[in-house]
């Protein structure tokens, strides 16, 4: 076993766990496991996700600053809908990133599941954007990322990954039962 990876599988259950609480916390332990999933993903050629854990760690950065500025400092933030325009953007973002990936991985690369691996990564872009603002809709996306996530974890040998990917399955499943929660209540409630 790969002791990064263990590490990185605790720190992303630290990270989704306070996600679903709306909790700012998540960040430091979400930028801690990026870093450590980059690497991973690398070595399993998973170039796409290799690169974007930088994009998730940039990202997680802005996130972590939105949410100070919406008060999750004292607070749990307050969440929100999307409008249909932004769902429809959203959903033509992830298919046209991941057709647009796919076949530069699968012609420029020797990238392994290119198309995969590209669905992952642009969905998880939008996901992670919708995410930092506090879009109740992201769970939804996650949701889809994590079940095709955990049939390329498993089919590159990425076990602990792909059993971490079981559990977000789970706390996304959560997450978005608590967030919908929450904004029909106006983002008032504890979870």
């Amino acid at each position: 076993m790969n002791p990064l990876e263990i590490i990185a599988v605790a720190l992303g259950l630290a990270n989704v766990g306070l996600l679903v609480r709306r909790s700012i916390w998540n960040y430091p332990f979400g930028m801690a496991m990026v870093t450590l999933y980059c690497v991973i993903f690398w070595q399993a050629r998973l170039y796409g996700e290799a690169v974007l854990q930088v994009f998730f760690f940039i990202v997680q950065g802005w996130g972590w600053w939105l949410w100070a500025r919406a008060g999750g400092l004292t607070r749990m933030v307050r969440v929100e809908w999307m409008g249909w325009r932004g769902q429809v953007l959203s959903v033509a973002l992830v298919a046209s990133s991941s057709l647009g990936i796919g076949w530069a991985m699968a012609r420029f690369t020797d990238a392994a599941l290119p198309y995969a691996d590209a669905t992952i990564a642009g969905a998880s872009v939008v996901a992670q954007v919708l995410l930092a603002m506090r879009r109740v809709e992201n769970w939804a996306l996650w949701i889809a990322i994590d079940v095709l996530s955990i049939g390329v974890y498993l089919a590159r040998e990425l076990y602990l990954t792909a059993g971490l990917y079981v559990v977000f399955l789970g706390m996304a499943t959560a997450g978005l039962v608590v967030w919908a929660r929450a904004a029909r209540q106006g983002g008032a409630i504890a979870t």
